[in-house]
């Protein structure tokens, strides 16, 4: 998003492609799960009155809209990746099984995990540990702006609030 009030950031997506790229420069096999929130907020739209499944649902499909966006970014950074989604629609995303994924990691590609798990009522934290116990990951990090999950962006949203802990799930 960079700056801008909501969307996707070109520039920022390079940014963010160049300090992968560091890493992977260390022989680290990457795998990403990326959220939505710039686009869509399935917990704010519930919050108002919208279906929670229809509103989850629509907060995966902007995941996927992130995780192409990386991808693109990646890509034109001269570092190959492939984005893996839990919802299948191949003309955009090749549809998460792990054995693929364990392939692409092993190939050297970094693997960008689009539309969490599929299923609503779960976040991208929840995503995020559900993949990486798949992948036999040593490492989880969480990249926010915020110290927590919230019905909104509590950066823009002064009435967003914080989902207590005993509501999901923390893995370390």
């Amino acid at each position: 998003m960079g700056d801008q009030a909501f969307g996707i950031d070109p520039a920022t997506i390079q940014k963010v492609a160049e300090k992968i790229r560091g890493v992977q420069e260390l022989g680290v096999e990457i795998a990403i799960v990326v959220g939505g929130g710039n686009i869509f907020r399935g917990m704010a739209a519930s919050a108002k009155g919208m279906n929670r499944a229809t509103a989850d649902y629509m907060g995966m499909l902007a995941t996927v809209q992130n995780s192409i966006a990386l991808e693109d970014g990646l890509e034109r950074a001269g570092i190959p990746s492939r984005v893996m989604s839990a919802i299948e629609m191949r003309p955009v995303a090749e549809t998460y099984t792990r054995p693929r994924a364990l392939q692409h990691l092993a190939a050297g590609r970094i693997v960008i995990f689009a539309a969490g798990t599929g299923n609503p009522y779960f976040t991208t934290d929840t995503t995020a540990a559900l993949r990486a116990m798949e992948i036999d990951a040593n490492v989880i990090m969480k990249a926010t702006k915020v110290d927590g999950i919230y019905t909104a962006d509590p950066l823009k949203d002064p009435s967003a609030q914080k989902i207590p802990k005993t509501n999901y799930m923390t893995v370390l």
